[in-house]
């Protein structure tokens, strides 16, 4: 349930391993594997950093070198065909306006009048932010998906992964309050998705619940917000206990870590008991209060 990029800041979190006296150690396994993980991505200067890292007297695979130049043109050819809305969006009319209005439909009819735009265009700023994601520029893809999402009807063939890959790129940035907004925005458009059916909608959450823990145990307030969402919302803790129960590990750690913990204590340990789930923390937890 996580993309690439998120597994990959995960190995890059493991990676260094700290001793006393300020001494920092990478882990060669660790760093193998994220050689294998990243081989399957755009982000070919990291690949070879890691490669150079692992195997410091031997050059690159020419196939490396080969994907960059695939990766050099390609970028050259989306940055050509996006630059025209990028400056379009920086004209001082044009920031008022998404200032203001928030309303797709409005946006759209004002850059259509004034600065005949198209779906075409709108469609080139979301691959150029995909592709700024997939080659690890998460600022720059934050900006241009925001532009989509801000412009495109909810029903866009690229709203949904333009909104995920927006959360991402925040997770990504450790931009911590733009991603918690971010992860409140989407939980409320998953709620609002008519089109969407149950199973669709229960995946939707369950792929929530797990990119959330990113924001919740790094955001200042993210303890509380995981037992107010995961725990006391229904249509989340129903996703947790029909699609991830190892879930529930999490907000037990959370319940303990709050300051709010006799608020959630006593809910917790009812769930725990009606879950066949069990690990460590969680039967740790539910020994001491039954």
């Amino acid at each position: 349930m996580l993309c690439r990029n998120l597994w990959t800041f995960i190995w890059s979190s493991r990676c260094w391993n700290f001793y006393p006296h300020g001494r920092f150690t990478k882990t060669k396994s660790l760093l193998k594997s994220k050689y294998q993980l990243l081989q399957n991505t755009n982000m070919v200067d990291f690949t070879i950093d890691v490669f150079q890292y692992l195997h410091p007297d031997e050059e690159p695979p020419e196939a490396l070198g080969q994907k960059r130049n695939e990766v050099v043109k390609q970028l050259t050819v989306l940055q050509d065909r996006s630059s025209q809305v990028i400056e379009m969006f920086s004209k001082p009319d044009v920031s008022e306006m998404v200032e203001k209005h928030r309303d797709s439909q409005q946006l759209w009819e004002f850059l259509s009048d004034k600065y005949d735009f198209s779906r075409e265009r709108l469609d080139d700023v979301f691959h150029y932010g995909k592709f700024m994601y997939d080659v690890g520029n998460y600022a720059i893809a934050s900006t241009n998906l925001d532009f989509y999402r801000n412009l495109a009807p909810a029903d866009s063939k690229y709203y949904s992964s333009a909104q995920w890959g927006k959360l991402a790129s925040e997770i990504l940035q450790q931009n911590w309050d733009d991603a918690m907004e971010e992860l409140e925005r989407l939980k409320d458009n998953i709620s609002a998705a008519l089109h969407l059916t149950y199973s669709e909608i229960l995946v939707q959450r369950a792929w929530l619940i797990h990119w959330g823990l990113f924001v919740y145990f790094n955001h200042p307030q993210g303890r509380d917000s995981i037992i107010d969402v995961f725990l006391h919302q229904k249509p989340y803790l129903n996703a947790i206990q029909t699609m991830c129960p190892h879930i529930l590990r999490y907000i037990t750690t959370a319940v303990v870590i709050s300051k709010r913990r006799r608020d959630g204590i006593k809910e917790l340990i009812k769930v725990l008991q009606q879950e066949s789930y069990k690990d460590p923390i969680t039967e740790f937890v539910e020994s001491l209060y039954v």
